[in-house]
């Protein structure tokens, strides 16, 4: 029975937890002995928690024996992306510049997890610095693709996704700023949800760009992502029942968004659309210029923020950066000043206009990424092939990244694909409800 329990969702394991089914320190050691006999673990855990996590599960084990259960989730094992601080334990990012990294506190939404009961079981490889949408890490580790172990996981929180689809996290905790949290998601046929910048605090979290980082769940279910946002904010999740897609408009943006769509990624997105139109829900293309202005002119926005994050620390030992990740930081390096103000003030203008555009719709949706996981060694062979193929990776992410918005992305059935759908910012509720009415569509 309790090798059924890695591959349940967050629900079921707390329900379980709840109808004393499940008793959070049996489910908390199949995790870890799971995790310390798989061939991968390496590849996908930077740090395995090992006493933290069976503290945390004693402790959760005891409040549902007296009643007292802090959240339907209370007691339920995840993964961190080891860009969030953990008290006395090694926080890297990635890259070698952090080595040996200690911080004194947990991340503000560890604390929170923490508080609503989740079992933190350890932390999780990624993208060096969480600048790049494939995963592949030279410096530490590169997990691969559940569906394709010579393909990468995606990224930035390549390991995350891993320790979910194989059966390794209930969840994964991971950031977005560009895509790294919807990339893996969706290569790896999990749910992501990419939240409203600014909504989960980033204290205590390695940044890269803080004006696009967000702090958001990799999961198996809608329902898992609406209960984690919660746990990670410190509050009530939203009640998902009764959402239909009767009546439901939604704009497919054709918009940058359906250029160059692979043939799987195109395949496994129209077959949604069939689907959710079956379910009653009205779809019309439609087209929107400024996304096009903002994606031509996003490369400063990003890379000079990053590397006035990172450039001092970069520059005193660039030889300990993969060359591709240091190229992208050095991107930024020369941009003027009044370039970026105008830039951004130019992008503010787009988003109010998006808004407007879509303001009749309950969601736009598009693919997820338009590509598959791209070859693991190709990728540190070829750099033209690492640097198109990471573009083309976080192309249709970062459009809501630019416009600000809140965006879910949900698999189509079609291995590596999935529907994204995006809302206005601080929408995550509703966006919440709908994604699952389309989850259940999808079923």
């Amino acid at each position: 029975m309790s090798q059924n329990w890695l591959r349940m969702s967050m629900g079921d394991l707390g329900r379980g937890i709840g109808a004393g089914e499940v008793d959070p320190v049996e489910l908390t050691q199949t995790y870890l002995d799971a995790i310390s006999a798989h061939e991968l673990r390496d590849r996908i855990y930077a740090r395995v928690t090992i006493e933290r996590a069976l503290s945390e599960a004693e402790a959760a084990r005891n409040r549902a024996r007296l009643g007292l259960r802090r959240s339907l989730i209370d007691g339920v094992p995840i993964s961190w992306k080891d860009l969030f601080d953990t008290a006395h334990v090694v926080t890297e990012a990635g890259t070698a510049l952090l080595e040996g990294r200690v911080p004194d506190a947990d991340a503000e939404v560890l604390k929170n997890a923490t508080l609503a009961g989740l079992v933190c079981l350890g932390k999780t490889h990624m993208s060096e610095l969480a600048f790049s949408g494939l995963g592949y890490n030279p410096i530490t580790a590169t997990p691969p693709s559940v569906n394709d172990p010579e393909g990468v996981a995606g990224g930035s929180s390549s390991g995350a996704a891993a320790s979910v689809a194989f059966d390794l996290a209930a969840c994964g905790i991971g950031s977005d700023t560009g895509g790294s949290g919807r990339i893996p998601s969706v290569w790896n046929d999990l749910v992501g949800l990419k939240t409203t910048s600014g909504r989960l605090s980033l204290k205590g979290v390695v940044p890269l760009a803080v004006k696009f980082d967000t702090v958001g769940p990799l999961c198996r279910t809608v329902e898992d992502a609406s209960l984690m946002l919660a746990a990670l904010e410190g509050r009530q999740p939203v009640d998902l029942r009764g959402g239909n897609l009767e009546g439901r408009r939604f704009a497919c943006l054709s918009t940058v968004a359906m250029d160059d769509v692979r043939d799987q990624p195109r395949a496994g997105f129209q077959s949604a659309l069939d689907r959710i139109r079956a379910a009653g829900a009205t779809i019309e293309t439609i087209e929107i210029e400024g996304v096009s202005e903002a994606m031509a002119n996003a490369g400063p926005l990003f890379t000079a923020e990053c590397y006035a994050t990172w450039g001092s620390l970069i520059e005193s030992a660039p030889e300990k950066m993969y060359p591709e990740i240091l190229a992208r930081f050095r991107a930024g390096k020369d941009v003027a000043a009044a370039d970026y103000e105008a830039a951004w003030q130019r992008l503010l203008v787009l988003r109010q206009e998006y808004l407007a555009a879509t303001a009749g719709y309950d969601a736009v949706v598009i693919p997820t990424s338009p590509s598959l996981p791209p070859n693991i060694e190709r990728l540190g062979q070829d750099s033209d092939y690492y640097v198109s193929e990471n573009l083309l990776a976080l192309r249709n992410t970062r459009i809501g990244n630019l416009m600000g918005l809140t965006a879910l992305t949900i698999p189509t059935g079609l291995p590596s694909t999935g529907i994204m759908l995006m809302a206005p910012p601080n929408c995550e509720e509703r966006l919440l409800r709908l994604g699952s009415a389309v989850e259940e569509a999808l079923a």
